[in-house]
């Protein structure tokens, strides 16, 4: 099987990782092209510095750089080697930073990789250029080391070249042809080539040749200065190119590593450097390469005296030589993979570091030849996963400097991005703002957290105070307003939940093809139903309810899903797929007292017989018309109430007014997260991702199997006999001890899972985590520990749900 024509733009290390992957799964009608020579092509990987620190807070990043060091450490080109494994070591000068190590020791074990906490005197002795009096503390990870990132593209040239894979260098990318929505050839200075698939692997590049094929990428190169000394007498006589571990001195946005007898200095702690991909010189005019740019001392002043500081060999040693070196940098961190929403087989692989380059090579391959990807869960990297607004240049720009200024930062699981704010905000945000809410930020969206109108509610309640790291981004005023929602009634604004419309005559069959769940049901009905892949992994969960018999509007999680929908649509116009999210907005209406407000306003009956759990109905409330649904993610009685944004503020002051003689209250996120894991309802992209199915998610209930054929139901038949983990329920005793999320479990000494979703709950009187677990240890009672920072927390294994089990709140 030669596979499909390929065409590859750009041959550093993500281009020639994939063509290596492609042609080793038998795709080999592969030609990769470049503007510049090889195997230094002139972009980012011809002047890397090779780190590979496999510590990240994402499961993800740290399995794609796992593999990454994996592959390029049996890598040679005649005896050169790839990958000088020796070892990554993380300082800490700051106690922040020392308890910050905990938490990166306890994801880098979380996701099994082996590192170990060593103290200062063991960081000097791994690497004696440290200043004893500087260092509190270190992580060791014995597997991370140095990409010699230029032999590694040699190297995997040749063997892609091997197998029938052709590397054209000094081929500069003009245009992408096109035929209706399918790309059809590459044109280069040097000539066209056919294509029925290409991978943009351009790296800084990558913004302009995406542009040719009308796709805006949310990628901005931004400059990062690394320098080399002189020769240092303490490194004299050093034969072999490093033997220490490399260093990251985070405190200082700086980095270390060895070359021979001179030390190299990396630097985050400068001004950002953006520079627009259209501005980058040409292969023939760059003094050094196009990623090279001019050194500026300037900007370099103040890492040089630290690095002075911590590493006092230096001290009579000069920078000797340096570079403004070009990176991309994304919006959120995270890289751009995947196939362009609008032109069908032109795929991206951008934003991708040396430190993932073989990770990606390889998920890439498997997802152009097998429709998915199995080995990684991209569902944190997919291109198509930004909103709009995301896409835009000023958006783009200035969250790519941001995340420039903060890649070495301790980053709070909550803390908000800063600008460009306020983005997205509901019809109901003046509301909002005149009762003192805290707003947090999702997808854009201000979400309230808490509201401080409702401090009088923490008085003469018991509402322990979790530990120092819980208590940021958090209130008192939280664990009053989930008890509150329990005991009278609360509004949460659910605007920021992505709402599409399907419409049209083919509109049942194709909810009945894409989702788990029966779609043929009578107007008014509401389903939790699944989004598989082919695999039978999840790649959604949403809420469908059937509005007419050709109308259903859809409880989306994000852009995937509307985009994974959008890629299904049948291609005879039977279907229409809309995203109204913009224009309408949601209230949740949660409580035992819910239908007491509720009830007087409508001119529908809200009774239980007249409009039971999950059902659906359209009525006026007051001057309104809404959609009611009889939902409810908090575990209570209640109603998602959806209108119109213009009449959404309308909406809010007609609840509101007949709720504050009930006691009712406007409640935040952070009372909604705690109630929602009482009740054990699970959350896509945090409890379940696209690795996991839905009996190993405990979500079988909503895969009707009598219902006919599904995407992913025969691989699910076949997961379904060899569930091997599970998603279990723990809880902790000790109030204090609230966990985040993504910490380690340990059953004894031994790691044997991670905690995806974590909340106190206020009205059970229980910290509560749950966890991806081996199946054998989801036994209730089974007693197991947390690794937080420098603690272990006692945790056991409880029954689900733990609040009213018998669902009698949310039928009543």
């Amino acid at each position: 099987m030669a596979g499909p024509r390929v065409v590859i733009i750009g041959a550093g290390v993500v281009g020639a990782a994939l063509a290596d992957e492609l042609s080793c799964r038998g795709w080999t009608e592969v030609t990769v092209v470049d503007q510049g020579p090889l195997p230094a092509t002139g972009g980012s990987s011809s002047h890397a510095p090779g780190l590979v620190f496999q510590t990240n807070p994402s499961k993800t990043m740290t399995e794609l750089a796992r593999y990454t060091v994996d592959k390029l450490s049996a890598l040679d080109v005649d005896g050169q080697p790839c990958f000088l494994q020796v070892g990554g070591l993380e300082i800490a000068t700051t106690p922040e930073r020392l308890a910050e190590l905990h938490r990166r020791h306890g994801w880098v074990t979380a996701w099994g990789v082996r590192a170990r906490l060593v103290g200062p005197d063991e960081c000097v002795e791994l690497h004696p250029l440290v200043n004893r009096e500087r260092v509190l503390g270190g992580l060791l990870v014995p597997t991370d080391g140095l990409a010699k990132a230029v032999l590694a593209v040699e190297a995997q040239i040749r063997a892609a070249r091997a197998r029938g894979v052709r590397f054209l260098a000094r081929h500069e990318v003009l245009d992408i042809r096109t035929e209706g929505d399918r790309v059809t050839a590459v044109v280069t200075d040097q000539g066209e080539f056919p294509a029925d698939v290409i991978v943009c692997c351009a790296g800084i590049w990558g913004p302009k040749i995406a542009r040719m094929a009308g796709m805006d990428l949310p990628l901005t190169p931004l400059a990062h200065q690394l320098a080399w000394t002189g020769p240092l007498p303490a490194l004299a006589g050093q034969g072999a190119e490093a033997v220490r571990p490399i260093l990251r001195h985070q405190d200082a946005d700086l980095y270390y590593r060895d070359r021979y007898d001179r030390l190299g200095i990396g630097s985050y702690g400068h001004r950002p450097m953006p520079v627009a991909a259209d501005d980058i010189a040409p292969v023939g005019t760059a003094e050094v390469m196009p990623s090279v740019l001019e050194f500026t001392e300037e900007d370099f002043a103040d890492a040089w005296a630290e690095t002075r500081s911590l590493l006092p060999a230096t001290r009579d040693a000069k920078v000797e030589e340096g570079i403004n070196g070009l990176f991309s940098f994304t919006t959120d961190g995270m890289p751009l993979l995947g196939e362009s929403p609008q032109l069908r087989g032109f795929w991206v692989a951008e934003a991708v570091w040396v430190t993932h380059s073989a990770g990606v090579g390889r998920a890439m391959a498997e997802w152009l030849v097998d429709g998915h990807c199995s080995s990684f869960d991209l569902h944190e990297c997919d291109v198509n996963r930004f909103e709009p607004h995301q896409l835009a240049p000023e958006y783009v720009l200035t969250r790519g400097c941001q995340n420039f200024t903060e890649v070495y930062d301790i980053i709070h699981p909550l803390q908000p991005p800063g600008a460009p704010r306020p983005l997205r905000t509901s019809p109901f945000h003046p509301r909002q703002d005149a009762l003192g809410a805290v707003f947090l930020e999702a997808s854009g969206w201000e979400r309230p957290q808490w509201y401080a109108a409702n401090e009088p509610l923490t008085h003469g309640r018991e509402i322990p105070t979790p530990n120092d790291w819980a208590a940021r981004y958090w209130s008192p005023i939280v664990g009053a307003e989930a008890r509150a929602t329990r005991e009278t009634v609360a509004m949460y604004d659910m605007t920021a939940l992505k709402r599409l419309e399907v419409t049209g005559r083919g509109a049942v069959a194709f909810l009945e093809r894409l989702t788990t769940g029966s779609m043929d049901k009578s107007t008014g009905s509401v389903t939790y139903t699944l989004l598989l892949d082919q695999d039978g992994g999840i790649r959604g969960d949403v809420t469908v309810a059937r509005l007419g018999a050709d109308h259903f509007q859809v409880g989306a999680n994000g852009n995937l899903d509307l985009d994974w929908l959008r890629r299904h649509l049948p291609a005879d116009g039977s279907v229409v797929l809309r995203d109204v999210t913009a224009g309408t907005c949601c209230i949740g209406l949660w409580g035992p007292l819910a239908r007491d407000v509720l009830q007087p306003l409508a001119d529908r009956d809200f009774s239980n017989s007249a409009l039971r759990y999950f059902r659906a109905q359209r009525a006026h409330i007051g001057a309104v018309p809404v959609t009611a649904m009889r939902l409810s993610y908090v575990g209570e009685l209640g109603w998602e109430l959806y209108t119109t944004a213009d009449l959404g503020l309308k909406l809010w002051d007609t609840l509101w007014q007949a709720a504050r003689p009930h006691g009712g209250i406007a409640a935040g996120r952070g009372a909604f997260n705690s109630l929602r894991l009482e009740k054990g309802y699970r959350s896509f992209g945090t409890d379940m991702t696209f690795e996991h199915d839905p009996y190993e998610a405990g979500l079988g209930f909503a895969v009707k199997l009598d219902k006919g054929d599904f995407l992913g139901r025969a691989a699910l038949e076949r997961r379904a006999t060899r569930v091997r983990r599970r998603l279990a329920c723990l809880t902790i005793d000790d109030p204090t001890a609230v966990v985040m999320g993504k910490e380690p479990v340990y059953d004894g000494g031994t790691c044997v899972g991670y905690v995806t979703s974590a909340a106190y709950g206020h009205t059970i009187g229980k910290g509560i985590a749950y966890a991806w677990l081996p199946a054998e240890l989801v036994a209730a009672g089974c007693p197991l520990e947390i690794g937080y920072f420098e603690r272990r927390v006692p945790a056991v294994v409880a029954e689900e749900p733990l609040f009213d089990p018998a669902m009698r709140r949310l039928r009543g």
